[in-house]
């Protein structure tokens, strides 16, 4: 995977790096690495209809189940960093997507973030299925993210597979 290739995902966030977020040992801290994958969340969810007005409509809403960090090189305060999203698989209830952090102003990649996410019925608190339109707009994504050449680097413990815990 090559910082070329990352950018040719869709861009749901983009962020320059304020002191504050840096910790103790001069780089950001890991905290906002997950502050800026949510953001990105809810980018991708906004694309595909999973809104705020649909969640508050339908009582619905969506859960994480798993996830799975890597971090390939820091990022310092004033550096600009831009989130790109790819899907990887879905099923009746659940997605599965990456997240890649690449720090603009390096032109390096910085993070990923493998996640596993379920629609909920918020009434209920437990998975239900996604709408079919929603379904439908997830499955265009996969379908342009299948056509790409390069393998996503996933972690191998993440599965779509129904898990009796969840």
């Amino acid at each position: 995977m090559t910082i070329d290739q990352l950018h040719a995902l869709p861009l749901y966030h983009r962020q320059t790096i304020p002191d504050d977020y840096m910790d103790a040992m001069g780089h950001m801290n890991v905290r906002w690495y997950m502050a800026l994958f949510d953001e990105a969340t809810w980018g991708l969810f906004d694309d595909v209809g999973l809104t705020a007005a649909y969640f508050k409509a339908h009582q619905a809403g969506g859960f994480a189940l798993r996830q799975f960090i890597n971090y390939w090189s820091e990022v310092h305060a004033g550096q600009t960093v831009a989130v790109h999203t790819r899907l990887l698989g879905r099923s009746a209830k659940r997605f599965h997507f990456m997240h890649f952090i690449i720090n603009e102003t390096t032109c390096q990649a910085a993070a990923s973030l493998e996640s596993l996410g379920t629609h909920a019925d918020l009434r209920q608190r437990k998975s239900s299925p996604l709408p079919p339109a929603i379904a439908e707009r997830l499955d265009a994504h996969l379908a342009r993210n299948q056509r790409l050449d390069w393998q996503a680097p996933v972690c191998g413990a993440i599965t779509l597979l129904p898990d009796p815990a969840i």
